[in-house]
């Protein structure tokens, strides 16, 4: 630890040797390349962040099991000497850039903090239903320390833990009581026990012949009873059956929980304000999907004319080919009206994998970044089931789900992420990733990318969808809606397929996304485009000089580019105050 110690404090002496240095000013270049763009924008508190995060990345990776008290120790110690290191820097002396920096920096050091102890508040909840939780993980984290073993005890604390558990079920529903949530994440836990403890044996068992000996039946036993507990857990607290992998659970956070979120990703709302927000959203996009209705010859009945649109799919085996097409239809429109900068490695170097249909489950619709993962049914589904694929990929929703995924969206970001500012990927919020590709769905209806009807219903199905996240999500995490509600306000407000409502809720609340995910997508949609109304539309900056500016810039709070395009003055104790939404 004192070598991580050191090693911030050092990179924090060498930024501030910087900032007595005059700084030296680039050649002018006609046609500057990228590196050089780089260079000339380079932060002085560049090599504080990275040394940071490789050490926050070597912590990681050697305290690996997320709620061990050594981690959250290791992690804590380590986050708060960066904190009162970088409190020691004079603001004022910053560069610009640096100024950013400290605040993005700040604002990461006190969420992680904050983080902690919410990891430990929330093991603590359920720990009554898991008390030997640190009895399987002290067995890992001596192999990790390589400590000398001794397989005659071990052999005698796993019979003695598996006696342990043996005992505990009979507790578990009648002493042992808890929500649905505790009792779902202390199953979860026990099944992350489990294959930490395989881990843990198969180091050993086989290479030492002694630990094999002693050590091969008992764990064994245990392995058995974990397993067993799991069940137990599953139908006695959370009430499904054991081997049900469908069943949605998730744990909501609360208001507190809520207003603490946004407040480390710079949104200066309540969910209360959000809500309202999404209510006139969701209203425009009705109005907007009746006019497209009565063009199709459906009246003000929409949800007619989305079943129309959802059996305009193409036939199997011909999912890629229209996904290429629909890429190079999004290219071509945005070169035509100068929006933004395309390399052409990015243009070329994306590719596409098909979803297998147990991910389909969780990710009903395309996923997208590097490359876009397909989805669209296979031989193995159901009839149904490959109706619900195919009705819920067609023609017209795919349209807006490849510019979303590839270009100008997910595809086009990590292609900039990769060569400007990379270090400041750790301040990576999906205001900024998903808002970004949900502002382009606004900014293409914008200018008439959807022209026909059909393709207008298309855009309107996902934007719709946007705004209905952010009522369940926040529904769900307020205690106002379980997530049966939450399926069922998919499909009647926005016309999902059930299996694909399912498969929307399910991926919100598996534990894979932080609580505001979902509803990042619109509310980062609307505050780029009030940075767009703000210094495009007023004509301080064109579109394509807007949205370079922004890949330029890397990952953060959608405030912080707005700070950073409108050269904003910064206080070391910034807080967030932009009312994006007028």
């Amino acid at each position: 630890m004192r070598g991580i110690v050191v090693r911030i404090v050092t990179a924090l002496v060498f930024a501030l040797a910087f900032l007595t240095q005059p700084a030296a000013m680039p050649k002018p270049s006609p046609h500057p390349s990228a590196f050089a763009q780089i260079v000339r924008g380079e932060s002085e508190l560049r090599p504080v962040l990275e040394a940071f995060r490789a050490d926050e990345d070597n912590t990681t990776r050697i305290y690996a099991i997320r709620f061990s008290p050594t981690r959250r120790a290791k992690l804590k110690t380590l986050v708060s000497n960066a904190l009162k290191e970088l409190n020691k820097l004079s603001f004022a002396t910053l560069t610009a850039d640096a100024q950013v920096d400290y605040v993005l920096f700040r604002n990461y050091l006190d969420k992680n903090l904050d983080q902690l102890r919410l990891d430990e508040a929330d093991h603590a909840g359920y720990e009554k239903l898991v008390p030997f939780y640190t009895k399987i993980t002290d067995l890992e984290e001596a192999r990790v320390r390589m400590e000398t073993i001794n397989p005659e005890h071990i052999a005698r604390d796993l019979n003695a833990l598996t006696k342990e558990i043996d005992a505990l079920k009979a507790q578990v529903g009648e002493k042992l009581k808890a929500s649905k949530f505790e009792g779902n994440a202390a199953a979860n836990e026990v099944r992350h026990l489990k294959g930490l403890l395989k881990h843990w044996f198969d180091f050993y068992n086989g290479y030492d012949p002694l630990f094999t000996w002693w050590v091969g039946e008992p764990y064994k036993a245990l392995d058995t009873e974990l397993d067993a507990y799991f069940g137990v857990l599953k139908e006695k607290i959370v009430g499904v059956k054991k081997d049900d992998e469908n069943a949605i659970i998730g744990k909501p956070i609360g208001r507190d929980g809520l207003v603490s979120a946004l407040k480390f990703a710079m949104i200066p709302y309540t969910p209360e304000e959000l809500l309202k927000i999404a209510d006139r959203e969701y209203a425009w996009c009705e109005a907007e999907m009746k006019k497209a209705s009565n063009q199709l010859g459906y009246g003000d009945d929409w949800k007619k004319a989305l079943e129309y649109v959802k059996d305009l799919h193409v036939e199997p085996g011909q999912q890629p080919e229209m996904i290429k097409g629909l890429a190079l239809e999004a290219i071509k429109f945005l070169e035509d009206h100068d929006l933004v900068t395309v390399p052409e490695l990015a243009k070329e170097s994306w590719k596409m994998e098909m979803m297998s249909p147990a991910r389909q489950l969780v990710s009903p619709f395309f996923l997208g970044g590097d490359d876009i993962l397909v989805s669209y049914p296979t031989n193995t589904m159901t009839h149904d089931q490959k109706m619900m694929s195919m009705r819920g990929n067609n023609r017209f929703f795919s349209r807006a789900t490849v510019q979303h995924e590839l270009i100008p969206g997910h595809h086009l970001q990590f292609h900039m992420l990769s060569r400007y500012k990379p270090y400041r990927e750790m301040f990576g919020t999906p205001f900024w990733i998903e808002g970004w590709a949900l502002y382009w769905e606004m900014q293409l209806w914008d200018l008439g990318f959807a022209s026909k009807p059909e393709e207008k219903i298309g855009m309107l199905f996902w934007r719709m969808h946007r705004c209905v996240r952010i009522m369940f999500s926040l529904k769900f995490h307020l205690g106002e809606l379980t997530p049966e509600q939450c399926v069922d306000m998919l499909v009647a407000k926005v016309g999902h397929e059930r299996a694909n409502a399912e498969g929307e809720v399910r991926r919100s609340f598996a534990g894979d996304y932080e609580p505001l995910y979902q509803l990042a997508y619109m509310i980062g949609g609307l505050q780029f485009r009030a940075l767009h109304h703000e210094l495009v539309d007023s004509g301080k900056m064109t579109n394509r000089a807007f949205h370079d500016a922004i890949l330029h810039e890397n990952e953060m709070p959608v405030e912080m580019v707005r700070a950073t395009l409108t050269h904003q003055p910064l206080t070391k104790d910034f807080q967030s105050s932009w009312k994006f939404d007028h």
